[in-house]
């Protein structure tokens, strides 16, 4: 049998609150040691030596992933001025191409085709891609390291040369003043931070113009546009706290005016109509309520929607003749359209329980119908445009899935009581017929942090599990958004264990109604929800058969400690500043990496992380299966796979994306078929 790489040891001590601990792995955390790279590239190895055997199963889902995707297709087209802009994919390319048309029926401009611009390379992204007002130049940002550190690039759409200006060093933000000549971006400090806001002009000689720097290490800085095309708005925030400053579009050489200064733990958004901002924002209410203040003085306030229990606004976009404002009731979106001229309201109308509605930015301001995706779990996405007036929609287009009937599914949402009595939301789908004996595997996804939200979205890819008979489900955690701002705020700081807790709570009322077993239940989470699996399966590793933590944020003790990692001081906000005692102690509490126990059975584990992942460092999950291999005392499969090209999103293009989930539901299925107990399996 082969075995398992062993990491060599290396002990960190540290003391800090009367605690002492020690590190045996914290030597990972340097990329020039030849040794890291080394331990990693050995990991890679074992993995695929161990898993050789999955090759056909893998192959079989790729192959079933592949036949439900329609690989040529085109999306709706959406109109600004004379063109009608869309992007298009081909059979066999990696990324979809930019394009537009003159006209409905005018002849094809490609604006972009990332297959060219990636060649050669082992990992390429698009960041921002804006076209100037006059649609004559096309500004965009390229990511060839998965760092999220892009550089910028301008080509002029009529000679399809590029200028001569490369900006590197930025990040997604990027919006053109009304001159097309003047555009303004981010840039990131070296904790990957945009904290300076920069000026271009093309072809200008004395260079370019530092607009704004925020020196509070907590906020960043991002740019966008109002759907009125008549203000950019720069936006200063941070996990709890907003600022906004405004620009005039025809003046690129103005002050970014004050709208609103922060505010400690006052969140808004805005957008723009004639004399008014409107405001959602949370200063009376956790939930938010709609003001508007006057664009010549802001600060005056004028409240337009009170704050209202059990529904947390979103945001609210202006229309030339409407506003639309976002809301979320129980979980579920609701999509609210008033008549400026007569102040009628009504809400659109949804055909199923249990669902996911958007509403798309507008590209034209004076747009008479509003477009929005709606999918469920079991409806593949559509685009509609929903005639405010006469409130009556056309769907533009809906995600062709080839091989696939809706009516074999079914999709519901049960609640699960947390230890504390609280109710928390699982949304899940299966076919038809299923049997609540618990003989049906299970899959159960989780995040639970930031306020973000796991909504009920189609994926075509999800088949491959469904066709096998597994129950799909998503835990609708506390820490996430999905019951609104206060469902985030409940689990956050010095109440974080919540969010295993409810997570561990769906998983049992997902086995006591019978939907699974606990031999037969997988879990998956990436990023802070790699946190979670983590924290649960150190909690009840008795409770799921397999675990799949993607870019897990398994450290949590350590990065937290370290103010000069990526991302660090801005989720002191989130999580805590553990130079502080109680967060100390608490944050140690529950670190998966701090955590890991001699159980007799852990479950089957896969782990992955991107060597250049910005958000979460490559040496966080491999410490933890370090610590995991000379702890642990069971021999239940132990996977890692390092991708030494990519970061927190792992492969860039859409086949290597499926590859990559091909093996992670293969690992899955096998572990499910297995019998309870492995006693003779590669650690």
């Amino acid at each position: 049998m082969l075995k398992a790489p062993i990491a060599k040891r290396v002990p960190v001590v540290t003391t800090l609150h009367g605690d002492t601990r020690e590190d045996p792995y914290a030597w990972m955390r340097d990329r020039s040691d030849p040794d890291t790279v080394a331990y990693l590239e050995a990991e890679n190895k074992y993995a695929d030596a161990v898993t050789t055997h999955l090759e056909p199963l893998r192959k079989t889902v790729y192959d079933e992933m592949i036949s439900h995707i329609k690989e040529t297709d085109v999306s709706a087209a959406t109109k600004r001025g004379d063109y009608y802009y869309y992007a298009r994919t081909e059979q066999g390319l990696q990324y979809a191409i930019s394009c537009r048309k003159r006209g409905q029926d005018g002849a094809e401009e490609v604006l972009l085709n990332p297959n060219e611009l990636a060649k050669g390379l082992e990992y390429f992204a698009l960041g921002a891609a804006v076209v100037s007002p006059d649609h004559a130049l096309l500004a965009y940002s390229t990511d060839t390291a998965g760092d999220e550190t892009y550089t910028i690039h301008v080509k002029n759409l009529a000679t399809r040369e590029l200028f001569e200006e490369r900006i590197p060093n930025t990040y997604y933000g990027l919006e053109w003043a009304a001159d097309n000549r003047t555009f303004f971006y981010t840039v990131l400090n070296d904790q990957k931070r945009p904290y300076q806001v920069w000026r271009h002009r093309l072809g200008a000689l004395d260079g370019d113009v530092l607009i704004l720097e925020e020196e509070d290490e907590r906020f960043e800085m991002t740019l966008e546009r109002t759907s009125s095309r008549a203000f950019i708005l720069l936006d200063i925030a941070s996990q709890t706290t907003t600022e906004q400053r405004f620009l005039d579009v025809n003046d690129p050489d103005g002050e970014f005016r004050m709208l609103l200064p922060r505010r400690q733990d006052i969140e808004f958004s805005t957008t723009h109509h004639g004399d008014w901002f409107y405001l959602t924002i949370n200063d009376t209410a956790r939930n938010f309520r709609l003001v508007r203040t006057p664009v010549n003085s802001p600060g005056l306030v004028e409240e337009l929607i009170a704050p209202r229990d059990g529904i947390t606004l979103e945001g609210s976009t202006a229309y030339l003749r409407h506003m639309v404002v976002t809301e979320r009731d129980q979980g579920l979106i609701q999509l609210v359209v008033e008549d400026l001229g007569n102040g009628a309201k009504h809400s659109v109308t949804f055909p199923e329980s249990v669902y996911m509605a958007q509403e798309v930015s507008p590209a034209e301001f004076d747009s008479p119908a509003m477009r929005y995706t709606y999918e469920s779990l079991v409806t593949p996405p559509s685009v509609i445009d929903y005639a405010m007036d006469a409130r009556t929609t056309v769907v533009v287009k809906q995600q062709e899935v080839p091989g696939y009937d809706a009516a074999l599914y079914e999709t519901g949402r049960t609640w699960a009581t947390a230890p504390d009595g609280v109710r928390v939301p699982i949304s899940w789908v299966a076919k038809k017929g299923l049997t609540r004996d618990g003989s049906a595997p299970g899959f159960l996804y989780g995040y639970g942090s930031y306020g973000l939200s796991s909504d009920p979205t189609f994926s075509s890819t999800r088949l491959s599990l469904l066709e096998r008979g597994f129950v799909y489900a998503l835990a609708h955690i506390r820490g996430g958004g999905d019951l609104g701002k206060p469902w985030h705020e409940s689990a956050k700081m010095l109440t974080k264990r919540l969010t295993f807790t409810d997570f561990i709570a769906c998983a049992e009322h997902l086995i006591e109604a019978g939907f699974t077993s606990a031999d037969r239940l997988a879990i998956r989470g990436g990023s802070a929800g790699g946190m979670l699996m983590g924290a649960v399966v150190n909690m009840r590793p008795d409770l799921f058969r397999a675990v799949l933590a993607l870019v897990p944020f398994v450290d949590c003790l350590n990065t937290m400690l370290d103010a000069t990692l990526p991302l660090t001081v801005g989720e002191y906000e989130e999580w805590g500043n553990p130079e502080n005692e109680p967060y100390y102690h608490y944050i140690k509490s529950y670190s998966p990496y701090d955590n890991v126990k001699a159980e007799p059975q852990y479950p089957w584990m896969l782990l992955r992380g991107g060597l250049n992942d910005p958000r979460v460092s490559y040496w966080e999950p491999a410490k933890w299966i370090a610590r995991m291999r000379e702890v642990r005392s069971d021999a239940a499969p132990l996977i890692l796979k390092t991708d030494l090209g990519a970061g927190h999103g792992g492969a860039s293009g859409r086949y290597d994306k499926l590859r990559e989930m091909a093996f992670d539901f293969a690992f899955t299925i096998h572990a499910i078929s297995n019998p309870a107990t492995v006693s003779n399996a590669p650690k």
